[in-house]
């Protein structure tokens, strides 16, 4: 049995963390399309060059390069039992393309948490840049207060977590959803995936319970 989860939530709510927690429960990858947008600059590959040039001119990475991207890595071995998908579709247009190109989803859990609580999650949220890994000064502290647990590189506030940019981060975030919402549940029933929203705003324990029981009961 295959286990295709699309996890959904607003910047904050907890996709990172919990993605993880669930990967390695379910013993599936969990795939980033901004981590492998971050390879392929990194390993200077044809896309990631490509990809430079477009973020060294301020232009949006255009859908069809990073389907590109992530069919590539959804054909790779580990991928045969499952996988969940974290930041990816974020537009019904994604969504379409996920299923033009035969990508078959089981599952679309949301992770619901009110605003206020996010805008103050991600006061406390520090980013390894070069990594994209993050952590939480009270939620998900560093093992070394301010720096990276993995390089020992330091952490850096992202300038889009302060709280008026959060705000409005969120009310696109709201915008967006609920057309992707509704272009799964409006799916034929063959190709419907179990749609769940999750009460993130709990203990980590918790939220893994509920992101379970959503899977399986």
């Amino acid at each position: 049995m295959t286990t295709k989860i699309v996890l959904l939530g607003a910047p904050g709510a907890g996709k990172g963390t919990q993605g993880e927690l669930l990967c390695k429960t379910l013993g599936i990858p969990k795939i980033s399309t901004g981590d492998l947008l971050r390879e392929a600059v990194a390993n200077r590959t044809p896309i990631g060059l490509k990809v430079e040039s477009l973020m060294g001119t301020g232009q949006l990475i255009a859908d069809e390069i990073v389907m590109e991207l992530l069919t590539e890595r959804l054909a790779e071995p580990d991928c045969a039992t499952g996988y969940l998908l974290d930041g990816f579709p974020r537009t019904v247009e994604q969504s379409r393309m996920l299923r033009d190109a035969g990508v078959v989803v089981d599952a679309v859990l949301e992770l619901d948490v009110a605003d206020q609580v996010i805008v103050d999650r991600m006061s406390g949220r520090r980013v390894h840049a070069k990594s994209g890994r993050t952590y939480h000064i009270s939620l998900k502290p560093p093992v070394n207060p301010g720096v990276d647990d993995v390089t020992g590189e330091p952490l850096t506030c992202r300038a889009d977590d302060a709280p008026e940019i959060v705000l409005k981060r969120l009310g696109i975030y709201h915008e967006q959803i609920r057309p992707i919402l509704n272009f799964y549940e409006q799916l034929p029933e063959v190709q419907r995936p179990r749609i769940q929203r999750i009460e993130a705003d709990k203990s980590l324990e918790q939220v893994q319970t509920a992101l379970m029981d959503a899977l399986y009961v």
